[in-house]
């Protein structure tokens, strides 16, 4: 147990890069004269260099033909360069969003790589401890929003530097604390079909496509519930307006509990039943988050409180079946794909919510994400059918051709 604790510790240090550009982007506002256009490209540069940096992890396989705990290290180091140089000497958004964007490249070598490094050490209980890991950055996602509203005026370089330290430490802990479990598989070579066959392959690809249905929902709840809430109770209550950040730190980071819990379940019960079911619950919530805006903000709290629970429940569990289902050899490389297809497709969601708000207001705007999880949900229900759902943990296969 104890690599699970280290680990998922390592991991939130680590991507701690990656969640300090929400906690700056205020700052920097005000510093640098920021437009709306210059806001967005600061935060979406990390998530466009980690898109690139997964696909080129991908195709050249490194997950598997590089040891894992050292790919994982170096690329916290050289991550960390990146984002402290913007501290050191950048007065300007345009070299910032480079060095945003080589910070996302380098994550792209510590996120999958951590939950490869995960797998190798759990056959029984992969969920739950996927979950725990996935858990723990779904803490560090919400950790901006309460630093931002109890930081002040802090420093924003102070707040880069502090976020570079974390991820040396990641890189610290990797080296000296983990190493690989009793189910690594060794000897990949560079096969640049690996990912191809990867997403070749049904019962990968449906769990591919349940993913998908995730995160078009995820990222887009996780990046506009801040302004949703505020919008809201600015209508129905504004004395409340300076909780607004710890009620959206609260939203986020409950899907920690929700990783944790889901996966523990999971390995019981099968991942397909818990994945339809978290993503039943959240389109749910799509839909109900919009009749309530600028209604009692307890209520509309205690909503999302359960959305932010179940958004998030399911996302380990499809990294699980994938390290199940997937050419033992490749789990790095079909991990990192999946990544990589998921994050180019919240690029698209994230954008899209904006664009709705205009013409149809924050009443109607979530409903739209429930797409998502329709999707998800009948992608997994199509894996749960066939016999390759069988290697999936806490999953028994029923073979109805031959009832009568």
């Amino acid at each position: 147990m104890k690599v699970l604790f280290v680990l998922s510790l390592a991991e939130l240090l680590g991507m701690a890069l990656w969640f300090s550009a929400t906690a700056v982007v205020p700052a920097l506002t005000q510093e640098w004269q920021l437009t709306d256009s210059g806001r967005s490209w600061l935060t979406m540069s990390v998530q466009i260099g980690f898109v690139v940096g997964t696909l080129l992890s991908a195709l050249a396989n490194l997950p598997d033909i590089v040891n894992s705990r050292r790919l994982f290290t170096i690329c916290a180091l050289l991550g960390a360069l990146c984002n402290a140089s913007i501290g050191w000497w950048v007065n300007a958004i345009e070299p910032a969003i480079v060095l945003r964007f080589l910070t996302g490249v380098c994550l792209a070598g510590v996120y999958p790589p951590g939950m490869k490094i995960m797998a190798t050490w759990f056959r029984e209980g992969r969920g739950m401890a996927i979950g725990m890991l996935v858990g723990a950055l779904t803490i560090g996602s919400a950790s901006p929003h309460l630093l931002h509203a109890l930081a002040g005026e802090a420093d924003w370089r102070q707040l880069m530097f502090l976020a570079s330290a974390s991820a040396v430490g990641a890189a610290i802990l990797c080296a000296l604390f983990v190493s690989d479990g009793p189910y690594a598989t060794g000897g990949a070579r560079f096969d640049w079909r690996a990912a191809g066959r990867a997403f070749g392959d049904r019962a990968v690809r449906l769990a591919n496509f349940g993913y998908l249905g995730h995160q078009w929902e995820l990222y887009a709840m996780w990046t506009w519930i801040p302004m949703f809430l505020r919008a809201s109770i600015e209508i129905s209550d504004p004395s409340l307006v300076p909780w607004t950040g710890v009620a959206a730190f609260s939203v986020i980071a409950v899907g920690g509990i929700g990783c944790v819990m889901a996966g523990m379940i999971a390995d019981r019960v099968g991942r397909t039943r818990v994945t339809i079911v978290s993503m039943a619950v959240s389109g749910t919530c799509c839909l109900l988050a919009g009749p309530l805006f600028g209604g009692p903000p307890i209520l509309l709290l205690a909503l999302c409180l359960v959305w932010g629970f179940a958004i998030v429940a399911d996302s380990a569990q499809f990294s699980a079946s994938i390290t199940e289902l997937c050419d033992p050899q490749y789990v790095g490389t079909a991990l990192t794909l999946q990544t990589c297809l998921g994050f180019l497709l919240t690029l698209a969601s994230i954008r899209i919510v904006p664009w709705l708000v205009g013409p149809f207001g924050w009443e109607m705007v979530f409903a739209f994400l429930a797409i998502g999880p329709v999707f998800g949900i009948i992608s997994m229900a199509r894996l749960r059918r066939l016999p390759e759902a069988a290697k999936i943990g806490g999953e028994t296969f029923i073979d109805r051709s031959s009832a009568s």
